[in-house]
């Protein structure tokens, strides 16, 4: 791995039985080169592992961008990690349509999705994928073995922080398998591989155990920004917990707003930085950026798929826009926002907010047809090219890397958990934080400052789809704050009507797929599917 992307380099040993029961239609592709005993005898290897296990979020096989696929039955490109969370996350919100007609995704658009769905099921099998990997991993790195094995001084200390890395990526699987279907199955380095029917854990108890988890490693990583580029370290944890309590009350009907600023005040105090510029933190050099705490690393030469940002710097870009300008060979003519997101930016907030990223030469503020893309606006923040407008290294697949943890993220949950009353917050503070996002927005003016009376969740909940559209946090949000559902908000398609209309609350869960259901006796359906 270097400092600018992780090489994916695939240790045959990893690629053993996966985590959830056999199916047909989504079958992992394990390819086997080699033995687990013969891989792990060599300390050397296990760099090149733990690669593996990061290179899954943004790779989608072992040839890339197609061929030799991890995940089956499923067009590789579209099942990508990043592509199908985002998808879960952005599509079925105000935040975002897809134009396309493929598999699964008009459900998405008006919430109207089944349990066969093809998006829904991609991501549980991917998040499930990941999870085996981690497992063999963490497996491997026992104490024990690593004894056996004459794993010793500087390699030992090194072995055991690869280790918690791997615990780290487990648990972000996990969380998004926690937030996005609730209560799945649940294996760990404890169950042995070979054939058995996982057992069902509830959202409660996976809500424990990732929290023990992150908790049991966060003095085994490296420490905040002194881990290699695009790696995890204390931070990413941090940053993982503030948002796991910070849902506390969706996850397990008890609140943690206290422990929610406990960690995000780890967080600001570890020595990040805003981006001077906010549409830097979305081109080829965010990299450099000392406000992106956790990334997914691509680059266009070596790490080629079609999700991650090659997808979203694509999928955003037809009509009259040029393609050059945003340093790719074409426009795929897919996504777009709702009017309600253009509409939380006012009429000055418009030419003068750097977020307010909108083209709309050419297009229709009103989605009168979700598959013409020239209606709606599509948001333009992704790019690959840098802040000199230079294209990346490959016109079809980006250099820029996906900001999944930021500093301005964790300064909105800091100002909301103290807004709803979490111990220990300064609301004078929550204040300060939110208006140096709002400053950043207006290119150093303060002319955007709120006041005091003005910092209120409704706000809150507003500047987090200003600051944040289109990073994959909005369907959370919005069932946090009970306006994913239901109709006391209603956006353009929301439960399949142009004007929106109320959608019933078990849609807050995506299904467990049916294939699944029906492969383990161990699995309840998801309620209401």
């Amino acid at each position: 791995m270097t400092s600018r992307y992780l090489k994916t380099i695939l240790c045959a040993g990893l690629m053993a039985v996966a985590a959830t029961s056999c199916v047909n239609d989504l079958d992992r592709e394990p390819f086997y080169e080699a033995t687990s005993a013969s891989v792990y005898r060599d300390f050397a290897n296990y760099k090149p592992i733990l690669a593996k296990l990061y290179a899954g979020f943004a790779l989608t096989g072992q040839q890339g961008p197609a061929g030799r696929p991890d995940v089956g039955g499923i067009d590789e490109g579209a099942s990508n990690y990043v592509r199908t969370y985002w998808m879960l996350q952005q599509v079925p919100t105000d935040e975002a349509v897809i134009a396309w007609n493929d598999p699964g995704l008009p459900a998405l658009n008006t919430l109207t999705w089944s349990s066969n769905n093809d998006v829904t099921t991609a991501m549980y099998y991917r998040i499930f994928y990941q999870i085996t990997l981690a497992n063999e991993f963490i497996r491997e790195m026992e104490d024990a073995k690593l004894d056996e094995r004459g794993i010793t001084g500087a390699n030992l200390e090194e072995a055991k922080k690869f280790r918690a890395e791997a615990r780290f990526l487990r648990a972000l699987s996990y969380w998004h398998a926690l937030d996005l279907y609730g209560s799945v199955p649940f294996v760990t380095e404890a169950d042995l591989i070979g054939k058995f029917f996982p057992e069902q854990a509830s959202r409660a108890e996976l809500f424990a155990y990732v929290e023990s988890e992150l908790l049991a490693i966060e003095n085994e990583l490296a420490g905040a920004r002194q881990n290699e580029y695009g790696r995890a370290d204390q931070a990413a944890a941090w940053t993982l917990l503030t948002k796991l309590y910070l849902n506390a009350q969706v996850y397990t009907n008890q609140e943690k707003y206290t422990e929610a600023i406990t960690y995000a005040s780890k967080v600001i105090n570890a020595g990040y930085t805003l981006e001077a510029d906010y549409d830097h933190l979305f081109m080829t050099t965010n990299h450099t950026s000392n406000e992106i705490i956790f990334p997914i690393a691509f680059d266009g030469l070596r790490t080629q798929s079609y999700g991650g940002t090659t997808f979203l710097t694509h999928a955003a870009v037809g009509g009259n826009m040029s393609a050059t300008a945003f340093g790719i060979d074409s426009g795929w003519g897919g996504i777009r926002s709702t009017p309600s997101v253009y509409n939380l930016f006012s009429s000055t907030a418009l030419t003068s907010d750097d977020r307010a990223n909108f083209h709309t030469s050419g297009q229709e503020k009103e989605i009168n047809t979700i598959a013409t893309f020239t209606d709606g606006y599509p948001i333009t923040k992704w790019r690959n090219t840098n802040p000199a407008g230079q294209a990346g290294s490959n016109p079809t697949f980006v250099d820029t890397d996906f900001p999944m943890f930021r500093l301005a993220d964790v300064y909105l949950m800091y100002a909301e958990a103290v807004l709803r009353n979490g111990s220990g917050g300064d609301r004078s503070l929550a204040l300060q934080y939110v208006n140096a996002l709002r400053t950043r927005a207006y290119n150093g003016s303060t002319a955007g400052n709120i006041a005091a009376n003005q910092l209120t969740l409704d706000f809150i909940l507003d500047e987090r789809s200003r600051e944040l559209n289109w990073e994959a946090h909005r369907r959370t949000d919005l069932i946090r704050f009970n306006r994913f559902t239901g109709d006391s908000y209603l956006w353009a398609w929301k439960g399949g009507m142009m004007e929106g209309t109320s959608v019933a609350d078990f849609r807050r869960l995506y299904p467990i797929p049916a294939n699944d259901l029906v492969a383990n006796p161990n699995l309840t359906p998801t309620p209401g599917y």
